[in-house]
């Protein structure tokens, strides 16, 4: 049986004369970007990747931003990708087949990005780059994330059961 689930994240600039933005890089889909103000959070603030962990999660049920996340961050695992790894840990036999995510921001411009996130992403999930979409829009201007304040990420994730009875428990 297929099963779906939706992970949604967003993050603010951080100010540009904050001191804390000029030690921290932009990350989005875990790919280091060199243009545009780092995103204000506990971790590395990687919209995509926070998407990617909060879909996962909808597919097993195991929350990992919030409380988990937050004592890693404490720990001092601030690498996005940590969250991903924990989130894909709980999984079971439950097996991804396909990602999509929909980037809405005005900046950084993100075109010729994607194809490297799309790689990362998929490095990262042991899926095929085939099997990871990604698209980047403005949004015309409509929400906070289209005037540039911030970044927001959605992401459908898309998996398999195992055999087995498929009614509820």
């Amino acid at each position: 049986m297929s099963i779906s689930a939706i992970g949604q994240d967003s993050h603010r600039f951080l100010p540009e004369d904050d001191p804390a933005a000029k030690n921290r890089p932009l990350v989005l889909g875990g790919v280091v970007i060199d243009q545009g103000p780092p995103l204000e959070g506990n971790s590395d603030a990687d919209v995509v990747l926070h998407a990617l962990t909060n879909a996962i999660s909808g597919l097993c049920g195991e929350r990992v931003l919030g409380e988990v996340a937050d004592a890693m961050c404490q720990g001092g695992t601030v690498d996005s990708r940590a969250y991903v790894s924990r989130a894909l840990s709980s999984l079971g036999d439950i097996r991804l087949t396909h990602l999509s995510f929909s980037i809405e921001a005005k900046r950084p411009r993100l075109a010729g990005l994607i194809d490297r996130m799309r790689g990362e992403i998929a490095g990262l999930v042991k899926l095929p780059v085939s099997r990871v979409a990604l698209t980047a829009t403005t949004g015309e201007g409509l929400t906070s994330c289209g005037r540039g304040e911030g970044i927001a990420c959605l992401c459908v994730a898309s998996a398999v059961l195992p055999a087995q009875d498929p009614s509820p428990k």
